[in-house]
C-alpha cells in the first residue's frame, strides 16, 4: 500500500484529504507543521508528502529543504491558497515534484500523487541501480595484469571514447564494462547492456533500436530500443561479433549519425549515447572471412582492452576465491566461511577454463553444498578440480615414489569424504585392515578426524 503524508495546519483540510486519499486505496500520516512532519519522516517512511507552503514555525519551502536533504525521502507536492509565480518557481527549484492551489481540484491531485509515485519509483529503482552497479564494478586481484587493467580504466573512463574489450568467455568482460561507466562522467545515467549472441535475427534490430507498433509480428505496441534507453548513459554491446552484417550496417549508422529510425517507422530519434563492446572473438580474422565489418571494428576499436584469462593471473585465485565466498556466504545467509591453503593450492593447479566465471560458480557451489561447514578444505572441492589438479602435479614429481604417494594420498582423500571422514568404513572399501590405514593416513600426512 502506497503512503502518503499529508502536512497542513487547517484540520479540516488534513481530515478532508485522508478521506479521500483512504477511499482511493492509500495509507495516510498526518502532521499539522513543518517539525512535526520531519519527525513523522525519521520514524516511517512516506513515497508522497502533501506540504502546504504557509505553516506556523518551518514554513513549507524549509521543510520542503529539509526533506531533500534526506537519503529516501518522499516526492513533495506544494499545496498553497494563495501562491505566487515566484513562490511556484522557488519551490521546484528546491525540488518540488508540483505544485497545487487551493481549493484543490480532486480530480488534478489524483493525477498528480499517480505521477509522483512513478517518478519515486524510478529514482529509487536508479538508486538501487547505481548501488548494484558500483557492487558488481569492483575488480579483484593484484596481479600485474589486472592493476594495468584498471589503471587504463582510470585514465580512459572520463572520456566518450569507445571501448572495443577483448577476452575469452568468462574473463570479466561485462565487469570491465560497468567498471568504465561507474568513473565516467555519465555514472549518473543508465547502463543498458545486451547480448548480441542471445537474441534471435529477427529480433535483433526491435531489441537495439525499438519498433512500431504492428512492425513486427506480436508487436502489439511501440518498443523503446536500447540505443534510446541508454541515453546520455552507455550501451555495452556483449559479444558484438555475432552480430549480422545487416545489424551491424545499422549499428554503424547509428554510432555515426548518433541518430536511428525504429522497426517500421520513418522518424529519426536522436540520442547520445556511448557504446562499450566485448568479444571473444578474433575480429580482424571474422573481418577476412568477410563476417565483420571493418568500417564498424574500426568506429568501435578506438579503445581496446584485453582482459586476461585466469590461467594468466593465478596469483589473484586465492583473493578472487575469498571475495566469492564472502558474497557467497552473504547471499545464502551462511556464517562466513574460511578456505584452507591445501585447497587454495588445489584451486591454482587447476586449469580455469571456463575462467573467473568458472571459479565464481565453483565457489558458488561449495557454499550451498557444505551449509555447515566453516573452514572450506580440498575435500569439499568438486572431483574435477581435484582430478586435473592432481594431474597438473604429476609432471612436476622427480619419482615413481612420490607420484604414487600423492596419487595414494588423493585416493584416500577422495574415500574419506564419500564416507563423510570414518576411518573404519573407509578402510572396509579400501579393502584395508582399520590399523594398516590409520599408518598410512599417518605417512601421507592426513589428518585423523574421524
Amino acid at each position: 500500500m502506497h503512503s502518503i503524508l499529508v502536512v497542513d495546519d487547517e484540520r479540516d483540510i488534513r481530515e478532508s484529504l485522508r478521506g479521500i486519499l483512504e477511499d482511493e486505496g492509500y495509507k495516510v500520516l498526518l502532521a499539522e507543521s513543518g517539525e512535526a512532519c520531519l519527525e513523522v519522516l525519521k520514524k516511517r517512511s512516506c513515497e508522497i508528502a502533501l506540504l502546504d507552503i504557509w505553516l506556523p514555525g518551518m514554513d513549507g519551502l524549509e521543510t520542503l529543504e529539509r526533506i531533500k536533504q534526506m537519503e529516501d525521502g518522499p516526492e513533495v507536492i506544494m499545496i498553497s491558497g494563495h501562491g505566487t509565480i515566484e513562490t511556484a518557481v522557488r519551490a521546484t527549484k528546491l525540488g518540488a515534484f508540483d505544485f497545487l492551489e487551493k481549493p484543490l481540484s480532486l480530480e488534478k491531485t489524483l493525477i498528480l500523487i499517480k505521477n509522483a509515485l512513478e517518478a519515486h519509483r524510478l529514482r529509487r529503482e536508479n538508486a538501487e541501480f547505481k548501488k548494484q552497479i558500483q557492487s558488481k564494478s569492483v575488480i579483484v586481484g593484484e596481479s600485474i595484469p589486472i592493476k594495468a587493467l584498471r589503471q587504463q580504466i582510470s585514465i580512459m573512463a572520463p572520456t566518450n571514447g569507445r571501448v572495443l574489450i577483448y577476452g575469452e568467455s568468462g574473463t570479466g568482460k561485462e565487469l570491465v564494462a560497468m567498471a568504465i561507466h561507474a568513473h565516467s562522467l555519465r555514472k549518473d545515467n543508465l547502463f543498458v547492456e545486451i547480448n548480441c549472441a542471445a537474441i534471435p535475427e529477427d529480433w535483433i534490430e526491435s531489441e537495439l533500436f525499438g519498433h512500431r507498433k504492428g512492425a513486427l509480428p506480436a508487436a502489439a505496441g511501440d518498443k523503446e530500443g536500447k540505443f534510446q534507453k541508454a541515453d546520455a548513459g552507455t550501451l555495452f554491446l556483449d559479444e558484438v561479433g555475432d552480430m549480422s552484417l545487416k545489424t551491424q550496417s545499422k549499428v554503424l549508422h547509428a554510432l555515426d549519425e548518433q541518430r536511428f529510425t525504429r522497426v517500421g517507422d520513418d522518424e529519426a530519434i536522436q540520442v547520445d549515447v556511448r557504446v562499450i563492446a566485448a568479444t571473444n572473438k578474433d575480429l580482424e580474422e571474422e573481418i577476412s572471412r568477410g563476417n565483420f565489418r571493418e568500417d564498424l571494428f574500426y568506429r568501435l576499436n578506438v579503445i581496446p582492452f584485453y582482459v586476461p584469462p585466469l590461467r594468466e593471473r593465478r596469483e589473484d585465485i586465492p583473493m578472487l576465491a575469498r571475495h566469492f565466498l564472502k558474497e557467497f556466504s552473504a547471499a545464502y545467509s551462511r556464517r562466513p566461511k574460511e578456505i584452507t591453503d591445501d585447497a587454495i593450492d588445489t584451486l591454482m593447479r587447476y586449469s580455469w577454463p571456463g575462467n573467473v566465471r568458472e571459479l565464481r560458480n565453483v565457489v558458488e557451489r561449495v557454499v550451498i553444498m557444505n551449509p555447515t561447514v566453516h573452514k572450506i578444505e580440498r575435500k569439499h572441492l568438486p572431483p574435477l578440480v581435484h582430478r586435473e589438479s592432481a594431474g597438473r602435479n604429476a609432471a612436476g614429481f622427480s619419482s615413481l615414489h612420490q607420484a604414487r604417494a600423492a596419487y595414494e594420498r588423493d585416493y584416500i582423500l577422495k574415500k574419506l569424504d564419500e564416507n563423510h571422514g570414518n576411518v573404519t568404513r573407509t578402510a572396509e572399501v579400501l579393502g584395508l585392515e582399520r590399523s594398516h590405514l590409520y599408518r598410512k593416513m599417518k605417512t601421507l600426512g592426513i589428518a585423523v578426524k574421524e
